[in-house]
């Protein structure tokens, strides 16, 4: 068991949550669901996931919290095509894309960002970390290349 556990609660769809980002991260599993009777929220559904090797637990227990920004999961990719295809199957809210950032179709936020973008902030060059952090700025999904392009830029 490892020592922190991110825990989300759902009002009533942590069982398909689940599903849906079991089959977005390949590789992970729903590792146990359970339903709880009696409590204060009436019957909630428990739901254990791993999500390439980080375990989640999913509550569904009524409509009395939502999400919002101030939480979100990084996503950190490689490649283009990485960040191309997490952004196609969590973004949900044209509306709520900025830098990186979506929302899925449950309200939770996700950062979906190249390692790049790390590197190239923390050059030792302040002029070429502030181009790129403008061109971050300008963007919804991430384009590394887009990003490289102001990183080397004279």
């Amino acid at each position: 068991m490892q020592k922190i556990t991110p825990f989300l609660w759902f009002d009533k769809e942590a069982k398909k949550a689940a599903e849906f980002y079991a089959s977005v991260f390949k590789g992970s599993k729903i590792k146990k669901a359970t339903t709880l009777n009696d409590t204060p929220s009436g019957t909630v559904e428990v739901v254990t996931i791993e999500l390439l090797g980080q375990e989640f637990t999913l509550m569904s227990a009524g409509p009395l919290f939502k999400f919002n920004e101030a939480i979100s999961f990084v996503v950190n990719c490689k490649t283009q095509e990485e960040i191309d295809y997490y952004w196609k199957k969590l973004s949900a809210d044209p509306k709520a894309e900025q830098c990186g950032w979506l929302k899925d179709k449950y309200g939770l936020s996700w950062q979906v960002v190249p390692t790049a973008l790390v590197e190239m902030l923390q050059d030792k060059d302040p002029k070429k970390s502030e181009r790129v952090m403008q061109s971050m700025l300008r963007m919804k999904k991430i384009d590394i290349e887009k990003l490289k392009q102001a990183y080397e830029q004279r």
